[in-house]
């Protein structure tokens, strides 16, 4: 499935350290659980038996030796992270996520934008949504009036139905009437 790595290149002193930092009690759970994935990498066991010991991913495993290779034993103690930045909310932004709640449906046929839907839709999280619809009191699922289809012929076709129910339950009433006439008399 995946090609071997070759053994993790830690000199001396590095590995000395590292074995002090596992057996030591006062050391963090996460700083103990890379060391003892860098002394395993440095023995040649693979990195997807590594994942499967101490119960991380594989890509894990990879981005702690690729730390740990550029940066050496502060890759270990150190704060690392993500590449990616979150996003800001800028006005044009803002303005785009009101716009959208504001103007446009959602193409799914839904009636409202939902807050998961709008931030699927914009490619933002969720809670920035959520923090413009509060600040503006935009409330999507509350609206001015009820419609109950977007149906075009909707009016025509219950103005059918009415006549047709109608119809249908002036013949009952009658044929009811007429029957009790009949025990009347």
């Amino acid at each position: 499935m995946f090609s071997a790595a070759a053994p993790l290149a830690v000199t001396a002193d590095q590995k000395r350290e590292l074995e002090l930092l596992v057996r030591n009690g006062s050391s963090p759970q996460k700083v103990a659980l890379r060391c003892k994935a860098l002394l395993l990498a440095h023995q040649g066991v693979a990195n997807t038996s590594i994942a499967d010991q101490l119960k991380v991913s594989r890509p894990t495993v990879l981005a702690l030796r690729a730390a740990f290779a550029k940066d050496g034993l502060t890759a270990i103690t150190g704060v690392r992270r993500r590449k990616r930045e979150a996003k800001v909310l800028t006005p044009e932004l803002e303005t785009r996520i009101l716009d959208t709640t504001l103007n446009a449906r959602p193409g799914d046929g839904s009636t409202q934008w939902s807050v998961r839907t709008l931030a699927a839709h914009l490619h933002v999280s969720r809670t920035m949504v959520h923090r413009v619809w509060q600040r503006h009191d935009v409330q999507p699922h509350r609206v001015e009036r009820f419609k109950l289809s977007n149906d075009p012929q909707f009016e025509r076709k219950c103005v059918t139905l009415s006549v047709s129910i109608w119809i249908h339950l002036t013949a009952r009433w009658c044929c009811a009437w007429t029957r009790r006439a009949k025990f009347r008399h």
